[in-house]
């Protein structure tokens, strides 16, 4: 998770840098993307709690992959609009090239997160498949205990 702390440093960094930058009293262009930055700056923030710091602390994967597919959807914003309006807002190249690297570990981040939240969610469904037969018995339970010796016989006229 050092890893994703690191990647998160070098986003704020940018987020500051454009952020600062006078070319914002511009243009309501600007002010937009002004905004998709602050609102990536608040995904990376929940981000870190999940992380706790990057204390080692286990994540829950299905909060991870919804927080990383936002931080994606963000993403997608943001390059477009850096796209659109790199020369008008006087955004810096590094800045750009920052926030695409940042943008394709994010959606490497989201396919892990996402995958291990979909392997969780087949394990919680199987767990409880296999409680539901344990209750009913299982095979075993309707036709007898099978090693048991106990088998039903039916009553009444074959």
């Amino acid at each position: 998770m050092t890893c994703i702390r690191s990647h998160l440093l070098v986003a704020l960094a940018a987020v500051g840098i454009v952020m600062s930058a006078p070319a914002f009293a511009q243009s309501s262009a600007c002010q937009e993307g002004q905004k998709i930055l602050e609102e990536r700056q608040g995904l990376i923030q929940q981000i870190n709690k999940l992380t706790d710091g990057g204390k080692n602390k286990q994540i829950d994967p299905r909060a991870a992959c919804t927080i990383f597919s936002k931080l994606v959807v963000n993403g997608n914003a943001g390059q477009k609009w850096m796209t659109d309006n790199k020369d008008w807002c006087q955004i810096p190249d590094q800045v750009v090239e920052g926030f695409t690297k940042d943008h394709q570990r994010s959606q490497q981040f989201k396919g892990q997160a996402c995958q291990a939240a979909a392997k969780m969610a087949e394990m919680e469904k199987r767990a409880k498949q296999q409680a539901q037969q344990a209750q009913q018995g299982g095979i075993a339970g309707k036709m007898g205990g099978g090693l048991t010796g106990t088998m039903s016989i039916p009553k009444g006229a074959l």
